[in-house]
Parts: structure tokens; C-alpha cells; sequence
């Protein structure tokens, strides 16, 4: 069961953030309390296992970066951990992460980059594989973007 202030609290963080240096104080004013009330709030719903992660969206196209590739590369499986961190270390990377390769798919690491041009992208990749030694990727540019919403679960109003 949850509190009052814990469904506020998770009704609250379903909302897109605010980029602000403090955004969890904006969300405590909103709800009227203390950033340390707030803050102590979600510490509770992660260790209850209720909040288990906070994810971002990066809306590239208004952030500046009109292309995006999906990377994906084939990384012998001893080294998919120390690859997958060189990798997520490029400032043009927003995601990287590790799949188990299909028989036909045989890429195991895949990394999301983003630049001002396609060719942006395409030198960065080639950088990567460059600096890893990786030669075997292929490259999957964004055609259309088809959904970035935040999951819901509860709705204004609702008790």
C-alpha cells in the first residue's frame, strides 16, 4: 500500500522534469514540502522496490542534433563490459547497452549517437571503432520518430 505522500510523490515524478540545477526542489514546492521530505520519499519507493529506475529522454531534435544513428557491434562476449563503457564514455553517445545476439543478429552492444549532420554520426562511429579496434558494426539511422512518452500510472484527480 501506498501513502498519500508516496502516490503525490509518484504522481509528481511521472511529469517530464524540469532542466533546472535543482529540479527535485521545484517538485517539492509543487507539492508543498521540503526538498528533504521529497527527496527521502523516493528513497523509500526505490528500496521498496516501487520506483526502480529514473530515466531521461533526450528530445535530440531540440537539444540541437537534427541525426541520430542506433551503432550496433558485434563484441566478443569477455569484453561486451569494458567495450560498453568506452563506448558510453563519448559525449555523443546517449544510450549503450548490451543484448544477447540472435542467431541471425549476431550484434551484442549498441550504442545511440547523435550529431548536428548524418555524417556527424558516421564519423563518430568510425572513431569508436577506430579507438576499440571494433570492425564489425552497421550503422541504423532514425528514419521517424515514433514515441518518447513518460509511463503513467496514475492519472490527476485520481484517488
Amino acid at each position: 500500500m501506498l501513502t498519500g505522500l508516496e502516490e503525490r510523490v509518484i504522481l509528481a515524478l511521472q511529469r517530464d522534469l524540469e532542466v533546472t540545477p535543482r529540479p527535485f526542489l521545484e517538485v517539492a514546492e509543487q507539492l508543498g514540502i521540503p526538498e528533504e521530505e521529497l527527496l527521502a520519499a523516493i528513497r523509500s519507493l526505490m528500496e521498496q522496490g516501487v520506483i526502480r529506475r529514473f530515466g531521461a529522454t533526450l528530445r535530440h531534435q531540440q537539444s540541437g542534433y537534427a541525426a541520430n544513428v542506433l551503432v550496433v557491434w558485434r563484441v566478443p562476449a569477455e569484453e561486451v563490459t569494458a567495450v560498453g563503457k568506452k563506448l558510453a564514455a563519448y559525449r555523443e553517445v546517449s544510450h549503450c547497452y548490451a543484448r544477447t545476439p540472435a542467431p541471425s543478429w549476431p550484434y551484442n552492444l549498441y550504442t545511440m549517437i547523435h550529431g548536428k549532420t548524418p555524417e556527424d554520426c558516421t564519423r563518430t562511429a568510425a572513431r569508436m571503432a577506430a579507438e576499440t579496434g571494433l570492425a564489425d558494426y552497421q550503422m541504423l539511422f532514425s528514419e521517424t520518430e515514433l514515441k518518447k512518452t513518460t509511463m503513467r500510472y496514475f492519472k490527476e484527480g485520481e484517488q
